[in-house]
This record gives structure tokens, sequence and C-alpha cells, in this order.
């Protein structure tokens, strides 16, 4: 087979590849996302930023804090829900800023009412310097959030009987941190984050401590499912071109855990065809 031949035949699977993966999407509770990039919606220099880097993600959902937004003054709590509308990407809304499940709990109903959707981000926050998750009272808020036909995406660390338990009260799906919010570290216990996957069968996005598309592309590679990211993306320096970096990350990374990469070797292997070599140059 000739170079012409080779690159003729790689080039006719290419669009079977793509049309393999293009079918491969992000199920939440029995629903179907487009993109496996959750977005959050906070810190951004501008309302018109948010919009142009939600465009340029196309994110399956965007998540809203409901408490932060209500202390707002009322034109632009107005303003706010409008461009909500405007983007047409499904909200979901969370919990942030609550220290008990009793401001969770009330927190998730009001949002309910307000955005009229079942779905919530679980955040039930146990110490305010590093923003880690009440794992104590974790399980039982979760628990009672889905007896009330809430659809539970809860925060939480890497901890891997804290998250089995959250599936075992009804959470079709997990959201470990790889770091602490906030901080862009990237996973910081790989160890465990890898462990988890192999672990859990339900669907598994990282929350928080992102702050590369590598990073992202690195879990995706991983086996995650997705990720949720805020601040790496408001806070740079043109949000709308790492949004867009970001989404692809994400893809690539998906697209690779798909595809099956290769072993590592402990030693080198030639990469050279040996065809044409005399066989006492190929041992």
């Amino acid at each position: 087979m000739n170079a012409v031949d080779c690159y003729q035949n790689s080039a006719m699977t290419i669009p079977l590849q793509n049309k393999l993966h293009s079918a491969d999407t992000l199920v939440l509770y029995g629903e179907t996302f487009a993109s496996r990039l959750l977005l959050g919606t906070s810190r951004y220099p501008s309302p018109q930023v948010l919009e142009n880097a939600v465009r340029s993600a196309n994110p399956g959902m965007i998540t809203v804090s409901l408490r932060r937004q209500g202390s707002a003054t009322t034109e632009a709590h107005s303003g706010f829900w409008d461009l909500l509308k405007k983007m047409a990407v499904p909200v979901l809304p969370n919990t942030a800023g609550c220290h008990s499940p009793q401001e969770v709990i009330a927190t998730a109903k009001m949002a309910r009412e307000v955005f009229e959707t079942d779905w919530i981000k679980l955040e039930l926050i146990g110490d305010d310097y590093t923003l880690q998750p009440d794992t104590l009272r974790l399980v039982a808020t979760a628990e009672t959030l889905i007896r009330d036909g809430f659809k539970v995406l809860p925060y939480c660390t890497e901890d891997l009987i804290l998250c089995q338990r959250l599936v075992d009260v009804g959470c079709q799906a997990v959201m470990p941190w790889a770091a602490p919010i906030g901080t862009g570290q990237g996973p910081l216990n790989p160890y465990a984050l890898q462990l988890l996957r192999d672990r859990l069968k339900v669907p598994l996005l990282v929350d928080a401590g992102l702050g590369l598309p590598s990073h992202a592309c690195t879990v995706m590679e991983w086996g995650y499912d997705g990720v949720l990211l805020n601040t790496a993306v408001a806070l740079a320096d043109d949000p709308i071109a790492m949004a867009n970096a970001f989404a692809m990350a994400v893809q690539a990374g998906r697209s690779a855990h798909l595809s099956g990469a290769m072993k590592a070797q402990v030693s080198a292997q030639a990469s050279t065809p040996l065809v044409g070599t005399p066989f006492w140059h190929q041992e």
C-alpha cells in the first residue's frame, strides 16, 4: 500500500469516527445534553461578555446562584433573568453559600419556583476558608431533596465512600472537585479521582478547581462524563476565547477516551516499520 492509499483510507475513517462520537451524548437523570461542558455565570466582566462566552462554549447547562442574584438590585435582577432567557440554555440552579441543610432545602425550593425546574446543584459548605463541602451532612441533605422530587447534582470531594453513599441514596450523578473552588490548581489527587471513575458506574462530572483546558482534557481522558467551570473562564484575559478553548478540550478528552489510548511502556519501542530490515537487526 502506497502513501496515497494510506491517506485515502485514513480519510475515509474520519467521517465514521466523527459520526460515532457525535452520537455520544451526556445523559443525566434520563435527559440528554448536547455538551459535556457546564458553565457558571458569575464573576464575568460584564453581562455581554458572559453572553458571548456562553455562545462560544455552547454548554449543556449554565449554573445560577439564586442567593447571589437575589441580593442584587431589582433592575439588575430583572436584566439577569432576561439574559438567561435570551441565551436559551438549560439552567442548573445551585445552593451556593448555604451552610446548613435547612438553607439548602429552602433555597432549592425557591429555585424550583423561580426557574420552573427540578434540577439542583447541591452545595452545602462546611468550611468558609476552603469552601469544602460539609461531607457529614451532605448525604442526608441529598436524600431529602431527592425524596422531594429534585434531580440532585451534589458538589462533593473525591472521597470514594462519600460518593458511593450519595449514589446509594439516589443521586444518579456525582460532582467531585478537582481542587478547592476558584483555585485553578487542576486535579490535586489523580489517584482518588481515577479510582472514583473506576469504581462508580454513574455519570461523574468534575466540579471546581480546574484552571486550564488541559486540566479538563485530562479528566475527560480518565473517563469522566463532563466538567463544570466558572472562574477559569470568567477571570481569563479573554473569557470568550477561553470558553471556546475549554469546549474543545472537553471534546478532545472525551474523543481520546473513546478512542482508547495506547498503554504506557517502560522501555522504548521503535515506531519505524521493520519491512526490509535484516532479521538480525529486528531483535
